[in-house]
């Protein structure tokens, strides 16, 4: 029967410890930009609905007129696909301009987005991502 010597469990601990420390950042960015995915999708579902209701109608839809001609675009409560992020949609008064919202719901500490708090997409297509410091942080979050 084989035995194993002290140095060599604890070189094997010693292995286990750097994987897990460099599992766990990894696993958590991954978290992340799946997170910031989900709201990227919504955004850009809020604007293929917004296209084609300015298409009919000449005119952005409000939030209630989205939820009643694209339904499965903004849900009755409002929140993305996985619930990670609360979308909404402010147009201006002449009806012409647009910009949809996703801001990040709060979570636990360890898996809170504070780099990519507010995601918005215009009318344009311009896209606008903030912090919860409220800096400009448009290329990182919508790299993806």
């Amino acid at each position: 029967m084989k035995r194993f010597t002290i140095t060599e469990i604890l070189t094997a601990l010693v292995v286990l410890v750097v994987l897990v420390a460099i599992a766990v950042p990894m696993w958590r960015t991954h978290e992340l930009r799946v997170r910031r995915q989900e709201a990227i999708d919504a955004l850009r579902a809020v604007q293929t609905a917004q296209d084609e209701y300015f298409g009919k109608h000449a005119r952005y839809a409000d939030e209630a007129q989205l939820r009643e001609s694209s339904p499965q675009v903004l849900s009755g409560n409002g929140m993305s696909a996985r619930g990670y992020y609360r979308l909404s949609v402010n147009k201006s008064a002449d009806d012409l301009t647009y910009s949809a919202v996703a801001r990040v719901v709060p979570l636990e500490a360890e898996v809170a987005d504070t780099r990519c708090v507010e995601l918005r997409i215009d009318q344009n297509g311009r896209r606008f991502a903030v912090d919860a410091g409220g800096e400009d942080r448009s290329a990182d979050c919508w790299r993806y």
